[in-house]
């Protein structure tokens, strides 16, 4: 039996995986953590991007597009409060690709402060959106 860690990911609507795990890695704020068994207590934000799973039941890792949130590791168990997450499978990119545009433009022509925070925050979200759904059509080692 193969060693692993018990995680919960989960945003404000809904409860996306939770299941067992060799490793977890994380779109952390200052850059991607690599979680194993038995890894050190810590809690970090995180930042949009893919948060990569692999079960032990599974040849495939299994992808979640996360938009921010939060990550706790406990001995024994791993927690992504997410503030949006998406399965890898249900991501569209056609969206993702029409969002990144629009946020671009509205950046172009910049009308206000508050305009402009918000259109960066969208751009990096669909960016890293685009960027999970190229890595999920990647075929992992």
């Amino acid at each position: 039996m193969a060693n692993t860690v018990h995680i919960d990911v989960v945003s404000a609507e809904a409860s996306i995986f939770s299941g067992e795990a060799e490793f977890v890695v994380a779109p952390a704020s200052a850059g991607e953590v690599g979680i194993y068994p038995n890894h050190a207590p810590m809690i970090t934000t995180i930042k949009a991007g893919a948060l990569r799973i692999k079960q032990a039941s599974a040849a495939e890792e299994t992808l979640i597009f996360v938009s921010g949130g939060i990550l706790e590791v406990q001995p024994g168990v791993i927690t992504v409060l997410a503030d949006t997450a998406i399965r890898g499978q249900d991501l569209d990119e056609a969206k993702a690709i029409a969002a990144k545009s629009a946020a671009e433009e509205v950046i172009k022509n910049r009308t206000s402060d508050m305009d402009y925070a918000k259109a960066q925050a969208e751009l990096a979200d669909a960016a890293a959106q685009i960027q999970a759904i190229q890595r999920l059509r990647k075929p992992t080692h």
